[in-house]
């Protein structure tokens, strides 16, 4: 009967360093993933910025009826499936990846310089594509110039 106990309690105690050692592979793994540089990295995923070489960029076109329209036609073509009819991020194609698109009408948008929204236009990240070389420099600052007419209507 002794034996019997003897292998019990070494079953026991190797189940239970185990499970101790699990544990704490378990826990190392939740500090790594809420470590600093982690959560900088999701920050920066989150709150897409501009380089600050982007600020000094000016549109060179006057807000008119004519950019503002032009600049419409092309947000419906190429803007509105991910962005939404009326600039709030919640086009259909839009919720189906994974982190929301821009609202226009966010006051993070609105404060942006126009050279920022250039950059991020011209270059893209991640499900935002490059817009770089489907639209001329003119047609990207006429979005521009819609996109803070959308941004001041609720």
């Amino acid at each position: 009967m002794k034996k019997y106990n003897f292998y019990t309690l070494l079953l026991f105690c190797a189940v239970s360093v185990i499970m101790l050692s699990a544990s704490s592979n378990y826990q190392s793994l939740i500090y790594k993933r809420t470590d600093s540089k982690f959560l900088q990295d999701t920050v920066k995923q989150v709150a897409w910025l501009a380089p600050a070489s982007a600020d000094s960029l000016k549109n060179p076109l006057t807000v008119s009826q004519e950019s503002i329209s032009k600049g419409e036609e092309l947000y419906n073509m190429y803007c509105f499936s991910c962005h939404g009819d009326t600039g709030y991020g919640d086009g259909p194609a839009g919720g189906s990846m994974g982190i929301r698109p821009a609202n226009f009408h966010d006051q993070r948008v609105i404060k942006q310089k126009d050279g920022a929204l250039f950059w991020k236009l011209t270059n893209g990240k991640g499900n935002m594509p490059p817009f770089k070389e489907a639209l001329t420099e003119e047609q990207r600052w006429q979005l521009i110039v819609f996109l803070r007419e959308l941004g001041k209507t609720e």
